[in-house]
């Protein structure tokens, strides 16, 4: 079995660089996204239930296989130059492992509030998608581009980013690291369809 995520946090707390407050971010998108919501729909929006208020809200949680592992360290390194919190839930080698118990471990990271944001790694990103999207409260997404990193954090409300380390490189995968994390989730009228996917995570996990 996969061990428990390692704190690898240095003593001292840091906080992104730079750039303008995750709700100054939000206040802006939803100035824009009111303006061009038709009437009729905004009448239909419903407000999605809000994610757990993580308790380091600059943590992320990372994991890898044996396939993601040289690239996950990679980004896990980037991101501690960057500024945020990484808690590492493993793998520790390039020796073969099974990606859902990985995966498992970083989802319940962000379910349970512990992280803000997850991100796992495997060869394809997919059989990891799967496996997280498995615990309730997580919306893992796949991304392969910077455009699908957009549209999982704006549409979707993404919390966990799978990745391929056999389909994209290291330099294309930070970008998509980067804009997953700065995309703020656009709320409007994508809150109404983020909320059924999260009726239906309740009700097809028992949690009703």
């Amino acid at each position: 079995m996969a061990a428990p995520c390692k704190d690898t946090r240095p003593m001292t707390s840091q906080t992104p660089n730079g750039g303008p407050t995750e709700e100054e971010v939000r206040a802006l998108v939803s100035q824009i996204v009111d303006g061009v919501v038709p009437a009729q729909e905004e009448a239909q929006v419903e407000t999605a239930p809000a994610p757990q208020s993580p308790s380091q809200p600059d943590l992320i949680a990372i994991g890898a296989d044996h396939g993601g592992f040289a690239l996950k360290e990679k980004i896990a390194f980037r991101l501690r130059e960057e500024g945020w919190e990484v808690v590492d839930c493993g793998t520790g080698s390039s020796e073969s492992v099974d990606y859902p118990e990985f995966a498992l471990a970083v989802a319940r990271s962000v379910a349970g509030g512990e992280a803000a944001a997850g991100i796992m790694i495997d060869g394809a990103g997919i059989g990891s998608a799967m496996a997280a999207n498995k615990v309730a409260g997580v919306r893992a997404s796949m991304c392969y581009d910077v455009s699908t990193a957009m549209n999982a954090r704006e549409h979707n409300h993404a919390n966990v980013l799978t990745l391929g380390a056999g389909l994209v490189g290291e330099n294309l995968a930070w970008q998509i690291v980067k804009t997953w994390l700065a995309t703020p989730w656009g709320e409007g009228r994508h809150a109404r369809r983020v909320a059924m996917i999260d009726d239906l995570d309740r009700q097809y996990s028992g949690r009703e």
